[in-house]
């Protein structure tokens, strides 16, 4: 028996077991396997709250994005809006300022023609004046008819006038 090399092997079998107990190396190991895969777990919890943290940013980016977008669209349309307003107001001061300008004119073609009118009217008195100082003075003669033209000449004038 102390010769056969297989009850040798059991003996130092049994005694590294022994030793491995004794010196409570399962426990040790147990632990650290424990401990391990406590840090793992602790590890992956804090990926996972990382991970929510993450989608959570990434959604209130979306949201903001949208807003921002929904803004954007808002600003533009105050803006064509605004410009459609502005379009409108210069078409009707524009209008305006035409419709002005069309009666200035008219007011001063009124006026030239009221102007020229009164030339017209003066030219005609001049010559009816002319004319009749001539015919009358051919009917008459002397001091008595120069007298009646110019009181007739100024007749002429106070009536065309």
């Amino acid at each position: 028996m102390f010769q056969d090399p297989t009850f040798w092997t059991l003996v130092a079998f049994v005694a590294f077991f022994a030793l491995i107990f004794w010196l409570k190396v399962p426990g040790k190991v147990t632990a650290q396997l424990d401990e391990r895969a406590a840090r793992i777990k602790k590890e992956l919890d804090e990926a996972e709250k990382l991970h929510q943290e993450a989608q959570h940013l990434f959604a209130e980016y979306q949201r903001r994005q949208r807003n921002a977008i929904k803004e954007a669209e808002e600003i533009i349309a105050a803006a064509r809006a605004e410009a459609s307003a502005l379009v409108k107001q210069a078409e009707a001061e524009t209008a305006a300022t035409l419709e002005r300008r069309r009666r200035q004119a008219e007011e001063k073609i009124a006026q030239a023609e009221k102007l020229a009118l009164q030339e017209v009217r003066d030219t005609a008195v001049e010559v009816a004046i002319a004319a009749a100082g001539q015919v009358l003075a051919g009917n008459l003669q002397g001091a008595a008819a120069a007298a009646q033209i110019d009181r007739a000449i100024g007749d002429v004038k106070a009536k065309l006038h």
